[in-house]
């Protein structure tokens, strides 16, 4: 299948690294860095777009539904990053939010030959998890038009999900067939084609709103603490502790001491402080009001 790339926004080549070989180090550095400064402003541009995805990815973890991610290359490693720093990060089951990449585990350490044109497998790994229309898919893909995504995202809207395709070129396949097209258009890379440069940085910022903000919604951050962090080891036992004592303003042995009593619950020693409850009631208040702090403490004030 022959392709025209030239098409494609993010294959173009960028006239202001046109002669970036003959460059000093720091001169050629200030190029990458200046194209790198555009790459927030295009998110940017697009901000309503996430908050629509935001509000759907929220809708679906309240309803036990899931986020999954698919993609290739550098777009399905990306995804696969967002993923894994789901559970320590927020307390979250591992199967709540889910990256999938062409050509399976192998691919995120190396390529894989024409996984990405594979249009089947992309539906393939999505009944192979057993994804539902509850569930939402974002597929990601900086031109916008690979096959195992396109497939994905065609199957997932078969079973009545929600779909958000994040891409780099505009009015691509991928943002013509899912239901929120996500386009930070970037334009086009320093190195021509390189779609891991700017590309990658703006899938990789949408992808951390997209996580954090459903999170936020969900109730796992409290001011801007992250109070359902799991304390997997020593530095995350003490960001525990702290986290305790900036939301209640108490001292380090009364943090410790609730902590101790909850069983390293973040959110359960905050509500146990602030509403001074023993860690049974702070937790079953916490469970009458979804995990949200705000409204648990608004509870036992009243």
């Amino acid at each position: 299948m022959s392709l025209d790339l030239s098409r494609m926004i993010t294959e173009g080549r960028n006239p202001a690294s046109q002669q970036i070989d003959e460059l000093s180090t720091e001169a050629m550095l200030r190029v990458i860095n200046d194209e790198d400064k555009k790459v927030a402003l295009a998110v940017e541009a697009i901000l309503p777009h996430i908050a629509q995805a935001v509000e759907a990815i929220t809708r679906a973890f309240q309803q036990g539904g899931r986020l999954i991610y698919c993609g290739a290359g550098t777009s399905g490693r990306l995804g696969i990053l967002d993923a894994s720093e789901c559970p320590p990060t927020f307390g979250t089951p591992r199967e709540q939010v889910v990256g999938l990449i062409a050509g399976g585990h192998t691919a995120i350490l190396q390529a894989v030959e024409n996984a990405e044109d594979n249009r089947e497998q992309g539906a393939q790994d999505l009944r192979d998890i057993a994804f539902s229309g509850r569930d939402v898919l974002v597929g990601i893909a900086a031109s916008g038009r690979t096959p195992y995504v396109l497939g994905a995202l065609e199957w997932a809207k078969a079973q009545g999900a929600t779909t958000a395709a994040l891409s780099c070129n505009p009015n691509s396949p991928m943002a013509q067939l899912a239901d929120i097209a996500l386009t930070p258009v970037v334009g086009p890379e320093v190195v021509t084609g390189s779609s891991r440069m700017k590309a990658g940085t703006a899938q990789k910022l949408v992808l951390n709103m997209l996580t954090t903000g459903s999170m936020i919604r969900s109730g796992k951050v409290y001011g801007n603490l992250m109070v359902d962090v799991e304390a997997t080891n020593q530095k995350l036992v003490q960001r525990q502790q702290d986290i305790v004592m900036q939301a209640t303003d108490c001292d380090s042995k009364t943090a410790a001491t609730a902590l101790a009593a909850c069983g390293g619950h973040c959110k359960t020693a905050i509500v146990m402080v602030l509403a001074d409850l023993d860690a049974q009631q702070a937790a079953e208040l916490l469970g009458q009001h979804k995990g949200f702090i705000r409204l648990a403490l608004q509870a036992a004030n009243a």
